[in-house]
């Protein structure tokens, strides 16, 4: 890298160091979701210099999405958000691989993409299906995963933290609770890093609508529940989410 590139990194370094740096641009971390959680993560994990970075999410930049979403902006609304977040990241470092995934997040594209060569895995879905097919695979394949159970219908970003979702109160949050039954079921409500939050979400007005999304090159309709969404804690949340990797990553280089 360049020397102008090198100093991007400067003041990472001085607290994990050149060799905690270099070893973060050999990783490859899937962030799976561009929305209000996964933007900020993204965005997080470029700054932090992770080398390969994999983006998927089908949909494009609506009006409802900018009170929230790193990459929405009024010139940008129709565009798709993957497209939007590689080039964010492109102006951050040239040198970082972004992998544009335009697609839903199905079981098949899932296996397609979760592997080997994929060190980290966060989940920013907000689809209850996919969530659950999306820790399943990862756990099958040994995969580390963190996933975010507390943003939606929340005010309070001080109120949000990274646990066990073993240790997760399912009282206060009737979404985490769906997750964690599902994944009860298949024996894997444990060993999942989850951020959490201990505030009550707010009731909001149900506010359903029909999406159309890609499946390679088929079509198809799902019916999705948008929750309440401030402009400060799916940030917060996101960037809880992207210190965990980081710290994961390069944890023998952290004294």
């Amino acid at each position: 890298m360049t020397s102008l590139l090198t100093e991007i990194y400067g003041r990472n370094e001085l607290i994990w160091g050149k060799d905690g740096q270099q070893e973060l641009f050999k990783k490859h971390v899937a962030v799976i979701g561009i929305g209000g959680v996964g933007s900020y993560l993204a965005e997080a994990l470029a700054r932090s210099g992770i080398g390969t970075i994999t983006l998927v999410d089908f949909d494009v930049v609506s009006e409802s999405n900018i009170n929230r979403q790193l990459h929405a902006l009024i010139p940008d609304i129709g565009k798709f958000k993957v497209n939007l977040m590689k080039q964010r990241i492109n102006l951050i470092n040239p040198h970082i691989q972004v992998n544009e995934i335009n697609e839903f997040c199905s079981e098949s594209l899932i296996k397609k993409i979760i592997n080997k060569n994929v060190d980290f895995v966060a989940d920013a879905i907000d689809t209850l299906k996919s969530k659950i097919e999306l820790i399943e695979i990862c756990k099958e394949k040994g995969i580390p995963v963190i996933t975010c159970l507390g943003a939606g219908n929340r005010l309070k970003p001080e109120e949000l933290y990274i646990t066990d979702i073993s240790e997760i109160n399912t009282k206060k949050c009737p979404f985490a609770k769906n997750v964690i039954y599902q994944l009860k079921k298949r024996g894997l409500a444990k060993d999942l890093p989850a951020v959490a939050s201990l505030e009550k979400p707010f009731k909001t007005e149900k506010n359903f609508s029909v999406l159309k999304v890609r499946h390679g090159d088929k079509t198809s309709e799902i019916k999705k529940f948008s929750p309440g969404s401030s402009p400060f804690v799916p940030p917060v949340a996101g960037y809880l989410m992207a210190g965990f990797i980081v710290r994961n990553l390069i944890q023998k280089f952290l004294h």
